[in-house]
């Protein structure tokens, strides 16, 4: 595999995090705090680097992914069935809750640049995401995601270029950390919205038969180039004066550009939430395989009946709260707040995972520079973990 094709390789990985709930996020974050909040996307990037790589290297190093690593850990027995059962809940339910936010952010894109029945685009979006998984050839979903991650990443960053901002405001935002009064919460949802636990599995499944060289130099540069898309959504939703809304910005971005600004946007958002639409199905049944498959066996073939029932009970979660109506923005939040709980587990079992002898073997585990790099990153999500823990608790008992 050459390093153009391990970039498109890998982009699936960017296509992944970089789906509605990024697009409301970010945008969010620029509408309020405009260029302030920028830094904390430059470290939650170098975090998803980090942590995806670590997931990588375990299974190329080790000869195990994530979700094996975790059922040799606690393999045999009735504690071990609950583990590996609470892990893979968990993910489904992760990534079930991620997939309702990217298919209704997918059809409100597909309805701001055209009048459209949103229950039609709803099931278009299912069966166009169901028609790649059905086939179960990952490069034919990569290469499908990396046309709609290019496609996305040219509509966003195109129109952060047009609004023409203050190059010295943006590096300032960049380089100098800071948090305004009112943008805690919203610093954690720019790094819980990048971060994805259901991508380290879905990364560190995908890395089997790559050097390390080539899955180094991939991710990189894709995790790269999903930052600066990341960036480029937070200076378009900078535009913003008030309160966020799809509509909202459209609106702003038809006044400062012109009425094509708004097909354009629209575009970006539905390849977010068709592209993320595709990966979290396929995030949760390559977890299911790496959690109770084994090597080389047909049961769990991409073509088996068990690993098409995973990704598409997760798909048709999704496509039941698009044709329900359910509003985008809550079923965001709330698999924002799912991410928060299961984030911390992932990132320090990974964590102990490349630091496990038996696992990578002598001379292989995590020297100084790398727990250096990793271990602030794991912090950081535990913290993350809690908050969003904590936010959950508080509002399930606002409704109680």
């Amino acid at each position: 595999m050459n390093r153009f094709w391990s970039v498109l390789f890998w982009s699936i990985l960017a296509a992944a995090f970089i789906g509605p709930g990024t697009v409301t996020t970010a945008a969010s974050a620029g509408a309020g705090f405009r260029y302030a909040l920028l830094w904390s996307l430059l470290f939650s990037t170098i975090a998803c680097l980090v942590l995806q790589e670590a997931a990588a290297r375990l299974t190329v190093v080790s000869g195990h992914d994530l979700g094996r690593a975790i059922r040799l850990q606690y393999s045999g027995g009735l504690k071990g069935a609950a583990v590996l059962g609470l892990v893979l809940g968990a993910i489904v339910l992760g990534c079930a809750a991620y997939e309702a936010g990217n298919i209704l952010g997918g059809a409100a894109g597909a309805l701001l640049g055209a009048r459209l029945d949103p229950r039609v685009m709803t099931l278009f979006t299912g069966a166009v995401a169901a028609g790649l998984l059905w086939t179960g050839r990952t490069e034919i979903l990569t290469r499908s995601l990396a046309v709609l991650v290019a496609l996305m990443g040219i509509a966003f960053l195109l129109m952060a270029w047009w609004l023409g901002p203050s190059f010295p405001a943006l590096l300032r935002g960049a380089l100098v950390p800071s948090v305004p009064r009112g943008s805690g919460l919203l610093i954690l949802g720019l790094v819980g919205t990048t971060v994805v636990p259901y991508n380290l599995f879905l990364g560190s499944g995908l890395a089997r038969g790559q050097t390390l060289g080539e899955l180094r130099f991939g991710l990189a540069v894709s995790i790269v180039l999903g930052g600066l898309i990341s960036m480029g959504i937070l200076v378009v939703g900078a535009a913003v004066e008030g309160a966020f809304g799809f509509d909202a910005l459209a609106k702003v971005l038809t006044l400062r550009l012109g009425p094509w600004s708004r097909g354009v946007f629209g575009l970006g958002l539905y390849a977010a939430g068709l592209s993320s639409a595709i990966t979290a199905p396929l995030a949760a049944a390559i977890t299911a395989r790496s959690l109770f498959g084994e090597d080389g066996g047909r049961r769990w073939s991409a073509r088996s009946w068990r690993y098409r029932a995973v990704w598409a009970g997760v798909l048709a979660v999704g496509v039941v709260f698009g044709l329900a109506g359910t509003r985008p923005v809550p079923a965001i939040v709330v698999a924002q707040a799912l991410n928060g709980v299961l984030l911390p587990f992932v990132a320090v079992f990974l964590l102990a995972a490349v630091n496990d002898r038996r696992l990578m073997g002598p001379g292989r585990v995590n020297g100084p520079w790398a727990n250096g790099v990793m271990i602030p990153v794991v912090v950081v999500t535990v913290l993350l973990g809690l908050t969003g823990l904590v936010k959950a608790m508080a509002r399930a008992m606002t409704i109680l």
